[in-house]
């Protein structure tokens, strides 16, 4: 079969519709002038590469040759990757949350030539099922009122259009008070589940901007029910099927409450924001599992998810071979075969059965504490954790062997700028090298293929870089910058998240609602220029900017960043105290310009207990700075944050500052205990 248009795109997932029977088409004026020439709707439908349902809808609907020439006769085909475009996918899953209750993927829209939905939908079967309308009677349908009942479907738009900019004008001011980071602890607490962790019932998402929120909460109101809260679903989510305990990282959700069986695909966000999280919890309780957690999924990152120049693939899919999860699944058999006379603790400790736990098959699970196990074979704990390190590594030199789920290996500015700042929170508490090294490349990786004309560009693939950037792109890589400024503080780094601050301002800043676009005022022209406000399995480009102001302002002194951060925050701060499971993110920034941000200085790092003692210990709302060469902060004194600082070649001195007011310089932990 003749490949369609998206045989020349470069996303994976489009590419897997490249031989289609359906003439799909990439986003472009190619398809959009299609439609209007010929007066013909367009069906849109958006998905990303690792989507089950997506795949599923594609084989029973798109490779359907029957379905295909209804398509292909009375519709503009599109297909869209919503990670390349998620302001496509903004716009439309609105409607469909609008107008359905609910969204997700593969989303399923019909829109007038000049792109205005009249019919909305995510996954539809083939045929009437599922009490949903077939597919196939669903486009017949839909092409024959667009012949017969032409008002019926400008109606239709018109009426979709108004709710969708109802929901873009609504505005909300709030002062910033500690009241709403009580109200908004208060109603996150309301709805976690103290038995399993995590936030309501099946299917649970880690929700990890929730999580760091209320390890703050916890440390502002000294209540440690929110801090047992968290260490309680950390814990749950790294013994349980969510987290790959094999090879490490973590799955997109859990479909069940207690975190046995996830779905399995792995993306690359979730891999960048829960370490970070494990990192907090285990600054503050010094638990090794969570450490462990922090290196594994790091280095499961860099052994399967890094490119040769740097940057971070996507996502690895949930299925292989056609099956959703049998590249992690197991029979007791093949353990036993595998592990020998080990296999007994092993699966004890895994709660591995004949009968397994998913579909005849186990998924590696832990409820049981080691010292059972080592009671219960008359081991020592030190002899049981060797027998299952042991048994790790071989199990997972065996599953290399299988058939691997596909990868999408687009690499993306802004998933790549969180991974960036998951690695050098990983390399703080660990002073692990490979990490600090996967940050930098990135970095560079970031600077030499997806910037042009001082612009950031959203994705990169086989060499070729596109698209315009997203505010989460440069939201994202401005606060990566200024973490890998304050542990390898050149001046570069600042001045670069500065530039990019600085450009947020100028090109995606609304003075009506006091934020930010998701769009720059340079785009593409769209149905609507949307906001996204929420912290949900990504943290929001206007919390993320709105904590980069207030950092930059901290360093350099210029109130406009300070000015900005308070009108972002102002604008959400209501919304968050009533709504906190959105709003994770923005509580964190809220937390930051009310407590004021701790301003440390370590100076001359020589002395490792001393810096070890800081970046071990948890101090979220501390901007805090290593300048191990006295060069550096030659560079640096100009900036308010480094003013009046010294280097002294044989000592590490540590300076604490708050509120314009620093201390001397601190020479030994107990001094510095009292101010940090």
């Amino acid at each position: 079969m003749q490949p369609n248009s998206l045989i020349k795109e470069t996303s994976p997932y489009l590419l897997q519709h490249a031989h289609n029977p359906v003439q799909w088409y990439g986003w472009g004026e190619e398809a959009l002038n299609k439609a209007k020439q010929e007066n013909k709707p367009i069906f849109l439908s958006v998905g990303y590469s690792a989507c089950h349902w997506c795949h599923v809808m594609a084989h029973e609907s798109f490779e359907n040759e029957e379905i295909a020439k209804i398509m292909n006769e009375y519709f503009v085909n599109i297909k869209v990757d919503r990670e390349e475009r998620p302001d496509i996918d903004d716009i439309y899953q609105k409607v469909c949350q609008l107008n359905t209750g609910s969204g997700g993927w593969p989303l399923s829209v019909f829109l007038t030539p000049d792109q205005r939905p009249f019919y909305v939908g995510t996954y539809f079967p083939p045929l009437d099922n599922y009490g949903r309308p077939g597919f196939g009677s669903l486009v017949r349908q839909l092409a024959q009122a667009w012949k017969e009942k032409p008002g019926d479907i400008q109606q239709a738009a018109e009426n979709f259009v108004n709710g969708l900019q109802r929901t873009e004008s609504d505005v909300h001011d709030s002062k910033l008070e500690k009241s709403i980071l009580d109200e908004a602890a208060v109603n996150l607490l309301s709805i976690v589940d103290m038995t399993n962790g995590g936030f309501g019932q099946a299917p649970k998402f880690p929700n990890a901007s929730n999580l760091s929120f209320m390890l703050r909460y916890s440390k502002l109101s000294g209540i440690s029910k929110f801090q047992e809260f968290v260490f309680k679903t950390l814990t749950k989510m790294a013994n349980g099927g969510m987290y790959d305990q094999i090879g490490g990282g973590f799955h997109r959700y859990s479909t069940d409450s207690r975190w046995l069986v996830p779905h399995f695909e792995k993306m690359l966000y979730d891999n960048a924001l829960l370490p970070p999280v494990y990192a907090e919890a285990y600054q503050i309780s010094k638990e090794p599992r969570y450490l462990e957690v922090v290196q594994d999924t790091l280095r499961f990152v860099m052994r399967e998810m890094t490119s040769p120049e740097g940057g971070f693939y996507s996502a690895y899919d949930a299925d292989s071979e056609g099956e959703e999860g049998k590249f992690y699944v197991w029979k007791k058999k093949d353990i036993q075969e595998i592990l020998g006379q080990d296999s007994d603790v092993f699966c004890l400790y895994y709660d591995v059965t004949d009968g397994g736990n998913f579909e005849g098959h186990t998924i590696l699970y832990n409820s049981i504490h080691l010292s059972s196990v080592a009671f219960h074979f008359g081991k020592t704990e030190s002899e049981v954790s060797q027998i299952l390190k042991q048994g790790r590594e071989k199990l997972h030199a065996a599953r290399e062997k299988r058939v691997a789920p596909g990868r999408d290996d687009k690499i993306m500015t802004s998933w790549n700028s969180l991974m960036i700042s998951a690695f050098i929170k990983g390399y703080r508490i660990t002073e692990e090298q490979d990490f600090l090294k996967s940050a930098e490349n990135c970095i560079k990786f970031i600077e030499s293929k997806l910037t042009k004309d001082g612009q950031l560009l959203h994705t990169y693939k086989d060499g070729q870089s596109k698209l315009m950037a997203y505010l989460d792109d440069y939201a994202y890589f401005a606060s990566a910058l200024l973490d890998y400024f304050e542990t390898r503080p050149s001046k570069k780094y600042l001045d670069l998240a500065v530039y990019y601050a600085n450009y947020l301002l100028e090109h995606f800043w609304d003075e009506n609602h006091k934020n930010f676009f998701f769009t720059a005022d340079n785009h593409e022209k769209l149905l609507i220029r949307t906001k996204n406000i929420y912290d949900l399995s990504l943290p929001s480009g206007n919390s993320i900017a709105a904590a980069v102001m207030l950092r930059i302002y901290n360093i350099t002194g210029e109130k406009k960043y300070l000015d900005t951060a308070i009108k972002v925050l102002e604008s959400l701060g209501m919304l968050a105290a009533e709504n906190p499971f959105g709003f994770g993110q923005l509580l964190n920034a809220v937390y930051a310009y009310l407590i004021k941000p701790l301003e440390i200085t370590v100076i001359n790092t020589s002395n490792v207990e001393i810096k070890n003692y800081l970046t071990r210990k948890f101090i979220p709302e501390a901007i805090l700075v290593l300048i191990s060469k006295k060069e550096e902060l030659e560079d640096l004194s100009q900036l308010q944050f480094f003013a009046g600082k010294e280097y002294d070649e044989n000592k590490t001195r540590v300076y604490v500052c708050r509120d314009f007011t620093c201390s001397l310089p601190l020479e030994t932990i107990s001094d510095i205990e009292k101010l940090a």
